[in-house]
């Protein structure tokens, strides 16, 4: 969806003293000598009918740095990161500015600048994990750039707060290019007298290249999820359709399908329910699902097996349905988490699997960011809150029989408990648990 850009550029009172002025006097319900720009007016009016003072605290405080960490990592803006930076390095530095890359609340999430910047944001408290929307700070680059939608600068006295004076900002909004949803903002920041004409055209730049990349990964998903499904939609019988986690359909087979379906957010293998579509049978795949229309001749729904091989290095896990299989290679650490959801069930918490993949239940945010990785490519496999294996499929696990053969460079608490338990349970000649476990 392709949404039109504003000029990339701002009228700003050119005389300070004015400026000071005209907010002054429209803060203080008088006539102004000149009225501000309309955006301006327009924020100025939502800040002081949400409640906020030009003087008041920001009613929201930052949240925690693991809490910032995991925002991060459910981030769509993640992935390029680097490459923002890379593209605004000379504005950043050369000029003196302060970077910041927001959630789609206003959340600042990435923080970027020189020195003596960092110090004077710290001061402000724009400081990753704050919130910079209107309703929180008043008028500003990030927070009315995503309320009007569009690229946004502010400069010194036209800020709503008496804290954000000696600052000027230009942000732009980044939007999901599929949506047309914003999925964040991009903002300069800087002190200075005078407006810099490059801030908000480097903004606005740089919202193009983020939405550019999400498009790019769109087109990846869908060709990749194309590669793996081919071979599945070829042995069907019947009209199938190959779909990304987003919705884009990249391949189908009998059937003309839109080019894009609305999946529920908890979409889960088996039947489901799809608006313009009626009831398919879900199947995960690789980057997406397979939508098959059932067969009316059988009641019975087909299951999807989710088996982890813990005997091949490095371990893999196997997805069968009706319509074919496919096997992805785990990580180490994957692994690991892999063997503690098939152990329990009745799933893990984010401070539980901490402890079984490093003793320590405090390190919740590094396994907050290994599930998104793992969930990225498993899908509806696994669930959230507790994280486990899927309940709408059947899983189960095959181990070594050398009980230090599982996982043998991993020192994880659950690997090393699981080995105690295989070496036990081997001590029985007729029974099978050392061999192999069903979940």
């Amino acid at each position: 969806m392709a949404v039109p850009r504003a000029s990339a550029t701002f009228d700003a009172p050119t005389d300070l003293r004015a400026q000071y002025r005209i907010r002054s006097d429209v803060l203080a319900g008088r006539s102004p000598e000149q009225q501000p720009r309309p955006i301006v007016r327009a924020s100025w009016d939502r800040s002081r009918t949400l409640g906020l003072t030009p003087d008041g605290v920001p009613p929201t405080p930052p949240v925690t740095a693991s809490e910032v960490e995991a925002q991060r990592s459910a981030s769509a803006l993640r992935p390029m990161i680097d490459q923002l930076a890379a593209v605004l390095h000379g504005a950043v530095d050369s000029a003196g500015m302060l970077l910041a890359v927001t959630s789609a609340d206003a959340r600042i999430l990435w923080r970027a600048g020189p020195a003596p910047m960092r110090k004077y944001a710290d001061e402000l408290g724009m400081v990753p994990g704050a919130t910079w929307a209107e309703g929180n700070v008043g008028t500003n680059g990030i927070g009315t750039a995503l309320v009007e939608g569009k690229p946004v600068g502010i400069h010194q006295a036209e800020h709503y707060a008496e804290g954000h004076l000696p600052w000027s900002c230009a942000a732009a909004p980044i939007r999901d290019p599929l949506t047309g949803e914003q999925v964040g903002a991009v903002d300069l920041s800087y002190r200075s007298a005078a407006v810099n004409p490059l801030a908000l055209p480097h903004v606005v730049m740089a919202a193009q290249l983020a939405e550019a990349q999400l498009r790019q990964r769109y087109h990846e998903s869908a060709e990749r999820l194309r590669t793996h499904a081919a071979p599945m939609l070829a042995r069907l019988g019947g009209p199938a359709i190959a779909v990304t986690r987003d919705g884009i359909c990249a391949a189908s087979v009998g059937t003309e399908p839109p080019a894009r379906l609305t999946l529920p957010s908890d979409i889960k293998p088996g039947s489901v329910w799809l608006p313009g579509i009626g009831t398919v049978i879900a199947e995960p795949v690789p980057d997406g699902w397979l939508l098959r229309l059932p067969d009316d001749e059988s009641d019975d729904e087909p299951t999807t097996v989710v088996r982890l091989d813990l005997t091949a290095s490095p371990a893999i896990v196997q997805i069968t349905g009706q319509s074919g299989s496919w096997s992805h290679t785990l990580s180490p650490r994957h692994s690991e988490i892999m063997l503690s959801l098939a152990l329990h069930a009745g799933g893990r918490s984010a401070s539980e699997l901490a402890d079984d993949l490093f003793a320590d239940p405090a390190r919740t945010v590094t396994v907050r960011a290994e599930m998104s990785r793992l969930r990225r490519t498993l899908g509806g496999l696994l669930d959230a809150m507790p994280y486990r294996i899927s309940e709408h499929v059947r899983a189960d696990a095959a181990l070594p029989d050398d009980p230090q053969m599982l996982l043998p460079g991993s020192s994880a608490p659950i690997v090393v408990r699981t080995r105690a338990d295989l070496a036990d349970a081997a001590t029985d000649a007729d029974s099978p648990a050392g061999r192999h476990r069903a979940y």
